[in-house]
């Protein structure tokens, strides 16, 4: 039996995750962590009934400790969070944290010769050169839960690092892929939400349409593959079946195809390096799609991702000012407290601003991530 320690489990991929180990009859929740959303977080807990459940702070601990009908150990909190994801009990940790909130328990997991399945890649983004160096340093392998590094990482299986020539990620192109500049002056909340392919939550969905999360990405690839950034390429592809591409050096294309359903890279991450039938979907039809579709992505269409390969080559504190600003940006534009075309330059401003710090320590990159997140709120609150 494998014990599954689940952290970020109300969000979307949190609750896909829950699905797969209820179909998998050798692995168990043994822990689960949650944020604020306690009727969600008690629904999943119901289904599993894991051995510890850690809320983000005490007033959901209490309300969790009221609803709960089995016998659980409750906590709250970051210290929680860093012990359950270094357990002895713990097999794997499937960090499913949405933001650089999950760098530290990833750390500790790391630490404590964890198996991890990453889903958090702003941890990546925010302290690449600090989690590989641990990562290698403690032999602990990074298992990519995002599909189009669970592809890369299904393209590069059996082949030689020296070889690979360049990556290409594949982009759905988000909820406003065909519109122009100009048509994006004034569009609301409601439809930057409506992802054309995918079921995720809202945060990695505005991400989608500002193409932020690809650019996100494209860090997290550099990190997880090592991997320059003049070698991995970005393209659109509608459809949304093509997860990713290696070309290595004679010119050789190895793609990963599939269904858009996430519950099928969770499922990678959780099982490898076996892989065991996925019983929750039908399996990718080809003769629907007949045709597959390939556009560029321009970096004056979406400044984003300009923006996300510039912080990535410089490198040092600019990509934790990057995560930090885009994350603080798209909390403003659900609460209706910005436009979403000031998402983009709200980020732009604070890389300017920042003078980049090369080679940071954790303490200077949890600081420089939280003072610029102060930063931009005190103008906002």
């Amino acid at each position: 039996m494998k014990n599954i320690t689940l952290l970020g489990g109300t969000g979307s991929i949190g609750e896909q995750t829950v699905e797969v180990i209820e179909q998998l009859p050798d692995y168990r929740l043994f822990a689960f962590a949650f944020g604020k959303r306690v009727d969600k977080a008690l629904e999943l807990v119901e289904r599993l009934k894991p051995e510890w459940i850690i809320a983000g702070d005490r007033k959901a601990k209490q309300e969790i400790e009221k609803k709960i009908s089995f016998q659980a150990k409750i906590s709250y909190g970051m210290e929680a969070l860093c012990e359950v994801a270094a357990h002895e009990q713990t097999d794997m940790v499937v960090n499913a944290l949405l933001g650089s909130i999950g760098l530290k328990p990833t750390l500790d997991a790391i630490r404590a010769r964890k198996q991890i399945a990453f889903a958090n890649k702003e941890t990546l983004v925010t302290a690449g050169h600090i989690v590989m160096e641990e990562a290698k340093k403690y032999g602990v392998d990074l298992l990519p839960v995002d599909s189009e590094h669970a592809a890369i990482h299904q393209c590069l299986r059996g082949e030689k690092q020296d070889q690979l020539n360049r990556l290409i990620i594949t982009a759905s192109g988000g909820s406003f892929r065909d519109y122009s500049r100009d048509e994006l002056i004034g569009v609301k909340k409601e439809d930057a939400l409506k992802h054309p392919n995918w079921d995720m939550g809202a945060k990695i969905t505005i991400d989608s349409a500002t193409m932020m999360n690809k650019g996100l990405e494209v860090i997290e690839a550099h990190w997880l593959f090592q991997v320059p950034y003049q070698k991995i390429d970005v393209l659109m592809h509608k459809e949304s079946v093509i997860h990713s591409m290696v070309e290595f050096n004679d010119l050789s294309v190895m793609a990963q195809l599939g269904t858009p359903d996430m519950r099928i890279p969770i499922q990678y991450a959780l099982t490898y390096p076996n892989r065991e039938k996925f019983a929750l979907s039908e399996g990718l039809d080809l003769l629907k799609f007949q045709k597959l579709h390939f556009n560029e992505l321009s970096f004056e269409r979406f400044p984003c991702l300009r923006m996300a390969y510039e912080a990535g080559k410089t490198g040092g504190s600019a990509p934790t000012v990057l995560n930090a600003a885009n994350e603080v940006a798209v909390q403003l534009f659900l609460d209706d407290k910005i436009t979403f075309l000031d998402i983009e330059q709200l980020i732009e401003d604070e890389l300017q601003k920042h003078q980049v710090i090369e080679q940071p320590d954790l303490e200077t990159i949890l600081a420089v991530d939280q003072d610029t997140r102060k930063r931009i709120l005190s103008v906002y609150s």
